[in-house]
């Protein structure tokens, strides 16, 4: 961190700009009067006759000079204290709301970020700065929060197939007896959900960077693919795919997307009816986005179990009817398309299930 000394406040500059313009002010005013006034005026006195017919003694300039000269050194430094006095207030009301910024910025240096500054007034420079201010400090928050819920829930996650692990060994160092290929089984099993949770992490902190790829990605061929791959696990649940996959051209990295398809169709297969289930797959082009629409059959959902669905390690498990994966499915979507700069829309049907709309620039 760079150290700075400390030089003159903006404040005692700004008094001494308001003086300097004033004193400069009356500096030219006086300018104009000895060029355009006193130049008129003979340099030697003289004698005219005045109004009553007496004769009267008419001033020189040095004589207007030697009467003036005290009274403006006097003016002048009246103009001096006046602007500095007056500098000095006005620059103290002017700089007030840097003060409001300065104390907001140190309470979130010490990570009390729910203070606002709430800069009152009508909109000027300050408003708008202490406005941006403000959404900065709300976006941080936001982001702090759901940080911490994620450590939280992430630690909880993984710390489970730990304790599993650690529980299933314990058991069986004390009873010699046990079955060491049931335990291998259920070991490998409890190993490689461990695995696939700490994937799903690693993508997860992927997607929320900035997407440095720009390549040219058709989301109607990444579906295909993410269909094709599973529908040996759609046979498996007796799930029936429905496609309709019309051409959808955007721009980003080729792998997260295709994450993103792949995801989406995986929750869609996994989150349905426990047999006889639907997924219906769509891709368009329209009004200057692409969409990608994934829709299945299952639960009903409510409102309030929509919100939470894209938060990490929501598994929906009271609303369907399998409880697989790890539950970043719809949070790893989410996080991909806010890196693509689009929207990701959650709406339940009627009849039950969900149906998933994403929506990236052309």
């Amino acid at each position: 961190m760079m150290v700075r000394s400390r030089g003159m406040s903006v404040r005692m500059r700004l008094a001494l700009s308001y003086a300097g313009v004033i004193v400069l002010t009356g500096a030219l005013l006086l300018a104009v009067v000895w060029l355009f006034l006193l130049r008129y005026v003979p340099d030697g006195s003289g004698w005219m006759q005045g109004w009553n017919g007496q004769p009267q003694r008419v001033p020189s300039q040095r004589d207007l000079v030697r009467a003036f000269t005290p009274p403006t050194v006097a003016m002048f430094a009246v103009l001096v204290v006046c602007g500095l006095v007056g500098g000095w207030l006005l620059a103290g009301r002017m700089l007030r709301p840097l003060g409001r910024l300065h104390e907001a910025a140190g309470l979130a240096a010490s990570g009390s970020l729910a203070h606002r500054v709430s800069l009152p007034g009508r909109r000027d420079e300050f408003t708008d700065l202490a406005d941006a201010f403000d959404r900065m400090l709300a976006e941080l928050e936001r982001h702090v929060g759901e940080q911490q819920r994620f450590a939280a829930n992430a630690s909880h996650e993984l710390r489970t197939p730990l304790a599993i692990t650690r529980t299933m060994l314990e058991v069986a160092s004390a009873d010699p007896s046990a079955d060491r290929d049931e335990l291998l089984a259920r070991l490998a099993a409890v190993n490689a959900r461990a695995i696939a949770l700490t994937e799903s992490l690693l993508m997860l902190s992927r997607a929320e960077g900035a997407v440095r790829a720009s390549e040219t990605v058709d989301l109607a061929l990444l579906a295909e693919d993410a269909v094709e791959t599973l529908s040996p696990l759609a046979a498996s649940r007796s799930v029936v795919f429905d496609t309709d996959l019309s051409p959808a051209v955007t721009t980003g990295s080729t792998a997260l997307l295709q994450q993103l398809a792949t995801n989406l169709v995986h929750n869609a297969i996994v989150h349905n009816r426990a047999s006889g289930g639907g997924v219906a797959v769509r891709t368009s082009t329209s009004a200057g986005t692409v969409e990608l629409i994934v829709g299945n059959d299952g639960a009903r959902l409510t409102d309030g179990d929509i919100a939470h669905l894209t938060e990490p390690f929501q598994r929906g498990a009271r609303t369907t009817e399998h409880g697989d994966g790890v539950g970043l499915g719809l949070a790893i979507a989410a996080s991909i398309v806010r890196a693509h700069a689009g929207t990701l829309s959650l709406a339940p049907l009627d009849g039950g299930g969900l149906v998933v709309t994403v929506r990236l620039p052309v």
